[in-house]
């Protein structure tokens, strides 16, 4: 499904994928922990596609919805997807019904492995419906919103639009963008960059930053949270990685361009 079937929406949506279709199957994630590989053009498909099956099937603007997942691939689609359906995405790290009661979650994005506990936290809260990347009991499975006809996305205000709810903040549609941008500060991201990324997913902002701003700049990102230190020289190698997204001794995210020497302290991000 070609990702100007549905006319993107909301700033982030647009900054992120607005060049998807001329960079087609190009790679832009390569997700080491469960064999993913995604083009631009099925990323953003993707994307866009289910975002406008949720339109289709009554998604409101500003609705949010939690993202409980094992895989960055699964995590960064679904969080797209809601932002790119005029949602507030809110990553999670564990089946937290308290969590969505707060934010008064009403969907909740699944893998089959997590969708039973995804599904008893939905019980225990205000959520209606769970979407499972893959057949789950009492779910609805993610390739069910691909095959709605399709609609417009909406367009979302930049300013007031919620695109991503953290443990510390909300972020808007502009201050997402805005965060993008000092991400790059010191790296500097181009097309032909290659980007290891080994931090965990989390409930946080990090991980959907950097991999939206490589998607942005049409950069490679290879995801392996976790890698283990003595397999770091062969993925380097075997992928030909530019920028590295590590945690250093301290579990601080470090971004540096291969090269760059490392100094304690004088990180800017």
């Amino acid at each position: 499904m070609e990702s100007t079937t549905h006319p993107l929406g909301g700033a982030v949506t647009q900054a992120v994928f607005g060049g998807a279709h001329e960079r087609g199957d190009r790679p832009a994630l390569v997700d080491l922990g469960d064999g993913a590989v995604l083009s631009y053009r099925a990323l953003a498909g993707t994307v866009t596609g289910a975002a406008s099956g949720l339109v289709r099937r009554g998604a409101r603007i500003g609705q949010v919805a939690g993202v409980l997942v094992d895989g960055v691939a699964a995590q960064l689609t679904a969080l797209h997807t809601v932002i790119a359906a005029g949602g507030a995405a809110l990553p999670l790290c564990t089946a937290d019904a308290a969590a969505l009661l707060r934010w008064d979650a009403r969907l909740l994005f699944t893998t089959q492995k997590l969708a039973p506990a995804a599904v008893e936290a939905a019980d225990h809260s205000r959520v209606r419906q769970v979407v499972s990347f893959g057949p789950a009991v009492d779910t609805i499975e993610f390739g069910a919103l691909l095959a709605l006809e399709p609609v417009p996305l909406p367009r979302i205000c930049p300013v007031e639009g919620q695109a991503l709810i953290t443990e510390e903040d909300r972020l808007s549609h502009e201050v997402f963008l805005a965060a993008m941008r000092r991400l790059d500060a010191g790296v500097g991201l181009v097309g032909s960059d290659v980007v290891l990324v080994t931090w965990p997913a989390g409930p946080g902002a990090e991980l959907a930053l950097l991999a939206s701003l490589a998607f942005s700049r049409g950069a490679l990102v290879v995801a392996r949270p976790g890698l283990p230190s003595v397999e770091l020289p062969g993925t380097l190698h075997d992928f030909g990685v530019t920028v590295t997204a590590l945690l250093d001794e301290r579990d601080r995210r470090i971004i540096r361009r291969i090269g760059d020497p490392y100094i304690p302290g004088r990180d800017p991000h």
